[in-house]
């Protein structure tokens, strides 16, 4: 299908896009990579009077350390993400991150913030985000917030993001000493967004696990922290008995999704599996 009539307008840069936005009303859209919006417009299921291409603004596009900080402009792309240098030293579970979404194309096209943006629930930062505990900075003509990631996502294709802002930045806080991480999903094989995502983060202390962060994207409607295994294994040895028993717990009191990719049923075992396996990841023992 062909999309209905909109006007197309480019910023030059951060203020420019804000001011278009207030200006043009509800009726806008951000347009950065487009693998999402533009197939939505296509179809028709979106159809915004305005676009505004941000992709251009080299003020999003950075990745930089800032006090003990991994700073990350909205508009970089997953492959800059990918091949980053600073990621993959300081915090490697983002490059994997990055590496494992769609293909070339997209990678090379796609932003991290209009990831975000587009809150799709089978989508893989969300789950990287939440176990790195990460900030999404928000601006609007008039200010900035910061807003936890956790608050950030609101429900199916639902943030916190209102019409006349723009996410500028995103800002994930340096692991202390040994920890690890990892992201792992069970992929559509043609779109190779999640039917399950895995993100794990723990801080071995004395053997024993410490700060368990564990999160999922594609179990429900909204991507979430699991707190059940979390709080199980706060604290306990990190062996293999007490982690699989923990696993166990996997989704419990989420409402998991069920679609023609995987049933309800099915994505719950997946939950189990894939977070079984990120902590083995994650302590060694996988």
């Amino acid at each position: 299908m062909i999309p209905s009539e909109f006007e197309y307008f480019r910023a030059g840069s951060v203020k420019e896009a804000l001011e278009l936005l207030n200006e043009k009303g509800p009726d806008a859209k951000i347009l950065a990579g487009g693998h999402s919006l533009i197939p939505a417009m296509k179809l028709r299921f979106n159809n915004p009077g305005a676009l505004i291409d941000i992709g251009g603004i080299s003020e999003l596009n950075y990745i930089r350390e800032e006090n003990d900080v991994l700073a990350i402009g909205a508009a970089t792309t997953h492959a800059d993400l990918a091949a980053s240098g600073l990621l993959n030293s300081s915090l490697p579970m983002l490059a994997e991150t990055a590496a494992t979404i769609g293909d070339i194309q997209v990678r090379n096209k796609g932003t991290i913030g209009g990831s975000l943006a587009h809150a799709d629930p089978a989508a893989d930062w969300p789950a990287a985000l939440l176990a790195a505990e990460a900030e999404v900075i928000i601006t609007s003509r008039s200010e900035s917030r910061v807003v936890a990631i956790a608050d950030f996502f609101q429900g199916l294709f639902t943030t916190d993001l209102g019409d006349a802002e723009l996410i500028t930045e995103i800002r994930v806080p340096l692991p202390p000493a040994n920890t690890r991480s990892t992201y792992l999903k069970f992929e559509q094989p043609a779109s190779r967004f999640a039917i399950v995502g895995c993100a794990a983060m723990v801080t071995r202390n004395n053997g024993s696990f410490g700060n368990v962060r564990v999160a999922f994207t594609g179990v429900s409607a909204s991507p979430f922290r699991d707190h059940g295994i979390e709080q199980a294994l706060e604290g306990q040895p990190a062996d293999g008995a007490q982690l699989h028993e923990a696993c166990k717990l996997a989704g419990n009191g989420v409402d998991v999704m069920g679609d023609h990719f995987a049933s309800k049923e099915y994505r719950t075992h997946l939950a189990v599996v894939f977070a079984e396996r990120a902590l083995k990841v994650v302590t060694g023992q996988g």
